[in-house]
C-alpha cells in the first residue's frame, strides 16, 4: 500500500463504474485494482478524518486503518452504495474510534505548556512582490482556516461528521443518512445545529460576519 501524502486535496473524480470494475477486480485478487482505489480516494478520505480529529497524525492512522479495513471487506460489499460511500463509512466510524482514543488518551495524560502544538507542516516564505496574496494575506488566511477547523473540532462528533459530509464533501441528505444509518430528517437537524454553533464559534472570534 502506498505512502500517504499529508496534504489535504479532493481527488480527480472518475465513474461509478470503474469503481465497480475496479472493485470485482480485486475481489479476484488484483491488488493493483486495489492500490489504484487507494491512489484514487485516499486525499478525500484524509480530508475527512482530519476533519473529524484535527491531527494530521491520527488522520493519517485513520486512513491507513480504513483502507485495511475495507480491504478485508471487499468480499461483503455488495455494491447497494457507492465504492465511496461505503468507503467514507468506514472512514468515519475508525475517526469517531479515534477521538475516542484521543479522549481518553489526553484523560491519562495533562496537557503541557511544554507540548508542542501541531500545525500543518511547512513555513511561508518572504516572495518577490506579485500580483497574488501577500505573506500577511496568506497568515491571516491561514489563520482563518485553523479557527474553522477549531470549532468543528469542538462540536460533538454526531454533528461534526454531518457537517463535514454535507458541506466539505458535498455528500447529500439521502447519501448521509445511509451512510450514517439515520433518517433524512435527523441529518437535517444536526446539520442545522452544527451550522448554527460553527457560526458562533466564528463569530466569538472574528466578530460579526
Amino acid at each position: 500500500m502506498p505512502l500517504l501524502s499529508n496534504r489535504v486535496a479532493e481527488p480527480v473524480q472518475k465513474t461509478a463504474d470503474d469503481d465497480a470494475a475496479l472493485v470485482a477486480s480485486c475481489t479476484k485478487g488484483d491488488t493493483d485494482a486495489f492500490e489504484t482505489l487507494v491512489q484514487k480516494y485516499q486525499k478525500r478520505m484524509f480530508n475527512i478524518a482530519f476533519r473529524m480529529t484535527g491531527s494530521y497524525e491520527d488522520a493519517g492512522e485513520v486512513v491507513q486503518d480504513a483502507f485495511v479495513s475495507a480491504y478485508r471487506g471487499l468480499k461483503n460489499f455488495q455494491g447497494r452504495s457507492k465504492f465511496s460511500t461505503w468507503l467514507t463509512a468506514i472512514t468515519v466510524n475508525h475517526s469517531k474510534n479515534r477521538l475516542q482514543q484521543m479522549k481518553a488518551r489526553q484523560a491519562r495524560e495533562p496537557l503541557s505548556l511544554d507540548d508542542p502544538v501541531r500545525t500543518e507542516d511547512g513555513s511561508i516564505a518572504v516572495d518577490p512582490p506579485s500580483k497574488g496574496p501577500s505573506v500577511l494575506d496568506r497568515l491571516e488566511a491561514r489563520d482563518e482556516r485553523k479557527k474553522v477547523q477549531e470549532c468543528i473540532s469542538a462540536l460533538e462528533p454526531e454533528f461534526r461528521e454531518v457537517i463535514i459530509l454535507r458541506d466539505m464533501q458535498d455528500f447529500s441528505y439521502e447519501e448521509i443518512g445511509s451512510l450514517l444509518k439515520v433518517r433524512e430528517g435527523t441529518v437535517k437537524s444536526r446539520l442545522f445545529r452544527a451550522r448554527e454553533a460553527v457560526k458562533d464559534c466564528l463569530k466569538r472570534a472574528f466578530g460579526t460576519l
